[in-house]
């Protein structure tokens, strides 16, 4: 879905207009509501994230993260990193002695603190105008009425029945007669509503120094969960500058380590050093041999700063690692949801928001309704890496928002789904936009994604949609990589969402390949 708005003549934070594209039709909804209640793309983006919280828990959830890119009407661009940390009770030994090699991809072993919804109070701080309060009102609406399963998320529920009907939270919520949901049933959550409106009511600190905070540990901590009320309430999102490069007249703006952002920087400064022209023509070989690239990076060097030594210049310049990328491969997931926003006064937002695999940890705490992710995984057990497991560190992290400027005005807002793919789906839309495809063009196009899928996949496999076009299907297939076909608009290849910024107004666009939706609004 793609709308034009009127043109954008606003030199101030007054907002006359807006824009907003999410990976669900209720969340944008609930984007444009805050809008036309007086709300700016801060907002928008805040009540269309509280809503994807109910309405697409495969993908997020109130126990899940958040990272997200904010620029204000002064031109600057902050980073929020909302990704949460492992208990500080946790006992790395005895994780060793269960698990042998890798932690488990499920269950509490798997779980993270959640920073999702600190992530929403440090964007708050940027310059929202509407009440806490107010950025509920969709939210808890679709969870006491009821929503319409979506088909991403039926989709979802009959592919990993067979791991949510061992937790019996999750049952309660997702099984009628024993059965997952299906496409179209309603889908009612009402310990989630009550949750949700205990945090609309009393603010960010209900959830984690509050009454609900309190339940969910308790929850959890009968589950066999190691977390604690000081976990919860020592909590903070962490605020930072972003890193950036310069391309093709552009500023390319992204999240820092622990994420994986400096991959798609990565990429673009290799295909100016290497002087490739075509990369989503004949020179997607080359692009593809950049993502692989990319990939071992992430698995050999990222890890939180504040436990690891990252350098930032060694990521975005330095020689490959000395391994092959596979030492800790994991299968990407694309359980992440994606939200753009920008407006006529000035403020724009990338946020992202995930449980990380489809359903997280699988573990739904009953007495709140809330979802936990299962970032924890990602974490090493081998002490050599320095994304190994440790007290209160961060794992490496997949989320990633993006912000393109040119000559200090924006251009685009992108955000998409698509776990470890993230960077690869970002250049390859970012290349379509210099190009000069719309936003709605660029949503559309098919992709190709480079890494594993399947248990039996190697770091050198790909994966694209068949109605690629002929010259970079041949370029791809010319590298010796194993190559896989997927139908045309695979979920999995990514949920993306596009907002443009330029002298004609707002273009927005939403993925095909999820259930969004955009739109423009104007305030008369």
């Amino acid at each position: 879905m793609t709308i034009t708005s009127v043109p954008l003549d606003a030199p101030s934070a007054t907002v006359e207009s807006g824009a907003i594209a999410t990976s669900h039709v209720l969340a944008t909804a609930a984007g444009e509501a805050a809008y036309a209640a007086g709300g700016n793309a801060i907002d928008a983006a805040l009540a269309a994230a509280a809503a994807l919280a109910v309405v697409y828990p495969h993908n997020t959830a109130l126990g899940g993260d958040l990272v997200a890119l904010i620029r204000t009407p002064t031109g600057q661009i902050h980073c929020v990193n909302a990704t949460g940390v492992a208990a500080l009770s946790v006992d790395v030994a005895s994780l060793r002695e269960r698990y042998v090699g890798k932690l488990p991809e499920r269950g509490v072993d798997s779980i993270s603190l959640p920073g999702t919804v600190a992530g929403w109070q440090a964007l708050r701080g940027f310059g929202a105008v509407l009440p806490w309060a107010e950025q509920f009102n969709r939210a808890i609406e679709y969870a006491v009425d009821g929503v319409p399963v979506s088909p991403s998320l039926a989709t979802a529920l009959s592919a990993v029945h067979h791991v949510i009907e061992q937790d019996a939270g999750m049952v309660s919520v997702f099984f009628k007669d024993g059965e997952p949901l299906r496409e179209g049933d309603q889908l009612r959550q009402p310990a989630l509503a009550i949750s949700l409106k205990s945090i609309a009511t009393n603010g960010p600190d209900e959830f984690y120094r509050g009454d609900v905070g309190q339940r969910l540990v308790n929850g959890l901590s009968r589950l066999g969960a190691p977390f604690t009320q000081e976990d919860f309430s020592s909590y903070r999102a962490e605020v930072s500058s972003p890193i950036s490069v310069e391309y093709q007249g552009h500023e390319v703006f992204t999240s820092p380590p622990n994420t994986q952002g400096f991959i798609l920087l990565r990429v673009l400064q290799q295909l100016k050093a290497q002087d490739i022209k075509d990369p989503l023509g004949c020179d997607a070989g080359a692009l593809s041999r950049l993502f692989a690239e990319g990939n071992q990076f992430r698995e050999e060097l990222l890890a939180d700063p504040r436990y690891a030594s990252v350098d930032v210049n060694q990521l975005l310049t330095g020689s490959k690692p000395g391994g092959d990328g596979s030492g800790n491969v994991q299968i990407p997931t694309g359980d992440t949801v994606g939200i753009a926003a920008a407006d006529s006064g000035g403020f724009a937002v990338s946020l992202i928001q995930s449980v990380y695999f489809s359903f997280g940890s699988a573990v739904l705490e009953p007495s709140t309704g809330i979802l936990m992710q299962n970032r924890g995984m990602s974490f090493s057990l081998d002490d050599a890496s320095p994304n190994v497991i440790a007290p209160g560190k961060r794992p490496s992290h997949t989320l990633m928002p993006v912000l393109v400027t040119k000559k200090g005005a924006l251009r685009w807002a992108n955000a998409t789904m698509g776990g470890k793919g993230q960077p690869q789906i970002h250049a390859q839309a970012l290349h379509r936009l210099l190009a000069g495809s719309t936003p709605e063009e660029t949503v559309s196009s098919p992709r190709w994604i480079v890494g594993p899928k399947a248990p039996t996949d190697g770091p050198e496999t790909i994966y694209l949609e068949a109605n690629l076009a002929a010259e970079p299907k041949a370029a791809i297939g010319a590298i010796g990589f194993r190559v896989h076909e997927v139908p045309p608009l695979t979920d999995w290849i990514g949920h993306l969402q596009v907002v443009a910024v330029n002298p004609a107004g707002f273009t927005a666009a939403s993925d095909p390949r999820s259930d969004g939706s955009a739109v423009v609004v104007s305030r008369p």
